[in-house]
């Protein structure tokens, strides 16, 4: 008897992430951007306005364009099933969160005048903490120190030196919340 293949749903909160993002695309498309304006991407706005509330979540998922969306959704999908794997999906829907919140706060903070989507603070935190997967106590992985100078230092650099329409800062706060939840933050999780 053959054993027959099935395709198995690997990572459901990474996937799920990542059908909420394509599915805000389409619907961001079919209102001609209007959707992303009143929905998905974080500005400073009245706090008296019930959307700030879901933009300050919400801006993860929205994205300008194809490339955008694909180039963040690939990195993702990339690190984000290992991850799942080690530390369960309640875990990485943390992540996303608090990635989401604190990126989505400091923008309207520093940037009250521009405005902010896509999911690559999320693409920063995983790959940073794709990175220190090993941490163990008294332990610096090497991995952590070489990740961390290439890609947070490339955005520290950008931010100095390239003007662009690209919020490096996002990145870093990304990178470091990766960083921080994987040392401090994935003991004990209950996987789901």
């Amino acid at each position: 008897m053959k054993n027959r293949i099935r395709i198995v749903n690997n990572s459901p909160a990474v996937l799920g992430f990542t059908a909420l993002c394509v599915l805000t695309f389409i619907i961001n498309v079919a209102t001609g951007g209007v959707s992303n304006n009143l929905l998905f991407c974080v500005y400073r706005a009245p706090l008296s306005n019930p959307f700030t509330y879901f933009r300050a979540f919400g801006h993860v998922l929205g994205h300008a364009n194809v490339s955008h969306l694909l180039n963040n959704l690939m990195l993702i999908l990339v690190t984000g099933p290992l991850l799942e794997e080690k530390y369960g999906g309640k875990f990485l829907i943390k992540v996303i969160v608090i990635t989401a919140l604190l990126t989505g706060i400091v923008h309207c903070i520093l940037f009250p005048g521009a405005a902010l989507l896509g999911a690559s603070g999320v693409v920063y935190a995983f790959i940073v903490l794709s990175s220190i997967t090993g941490y163990k106590d008294g332990e610096i992985p090497l991995t952590l120190i070489i990740v961390s100078l290439l890609y947070l230092g490339t955005q520290v650099y950008e931010g100095i030196f390239v003007n662009d329409n690209v919020s490096q800062l996002t990145h870093i706060i990304g990178g470091v919340i990766g960083g921080v939840m994987g040392t401090f933050g994935s003991k004990g999780q209950d996987r789901i």
